[in-house]
């Protein structure tokens, strides 16, 4: 009983911290939303006997990704009204491809899969039964194909990242002395001639 209240408490939290992090307009306020989806996440591993995820989900995302967020959005000069531009545009596609994204995980962690047979083997395990163990020999074994092809993935996406930020057409302000030597009067000074015009009092021109 008191394990199904936790569950539905730190359900609700995750679903309605979610929620915030898309309808939040300001980025910060997305991001501290996030993390404490992340803080919910982890809660329900915990009680599924998953520490190991758990306690990764907390270090590696909560303790390094977001606050790298946290960093780069807060450093960033952001223009909120143009984050808030075309909301209302893309609003019928958001909702389309969140209630296609509900329908697919309904089906993948639905009532058939946790009332299967391993599902409850795994519920009766012993003390002495390593999730952390059996997790490395599922994804080592049976995922070890869709593993490979994640691993390149991002291996391609780190080099992507590279190459864009070794781009020699950015814009640098570095002085070069060998160009400064060479400047001559005409490229930096420009003299132009105008008429002076009359100083006026009392509408008469002063000599």
């Amino acid at each position: 009983m008191i394990e199904q209240i936790i569950f539905y408490l730190f359900g609700g939290i995750l679903l309605l911290s979610a929620a915030m992090v898309v309808v939040m307009r300001n980025p910060i306020h997305a991001a501290l939303f996030l993390v404490l989806s992340f803080f919910a996440s982890a809660a329900i591993w915990l009680l599924l006997q998953a520490e190991f995820l758990a306690i990764t989900l907390v270090l590696v995302y909560v303790g390094a990704v977001m606050v790298l967020f946290l960093f780069v959005v807060m450093m960033l000069d952001i223009n909120l009204v143009t984050l808030r531009e075309g909301f209302a545009k893309f609003l019928p596609i958001g909702i389309t491809v969140a209630v296609l994204m509900v329908t697919a995980m309904g089906l993948v962690v639905g009532a058939d899969y946790f009332m299967s047979d391993t599902y409850m083997a795994i519920k009766s395990v012993g003390p002495d039964y390593s999730n952390t163990k059996e997790l490395g020999m599922t994804l080592y074994t049976e995922y070890l194909y869709q593993f490979e092809v994640a691993g390149a993935i991002l291996l391609v996406a780190i080099i992507a990242a590279i190459s864009l930020s070794m781009n020699k057409s950015k814009i640098t302000k570095s002085k070069k002395p060998e160009d400064q030597v060479f400047v001559k009067k005409q490229d930096r000074l420009r003299i132009v001639k105008m008429q002076s015009e009359p100083n006026t009092k009392n509408g008469e021109s002063e000599a």
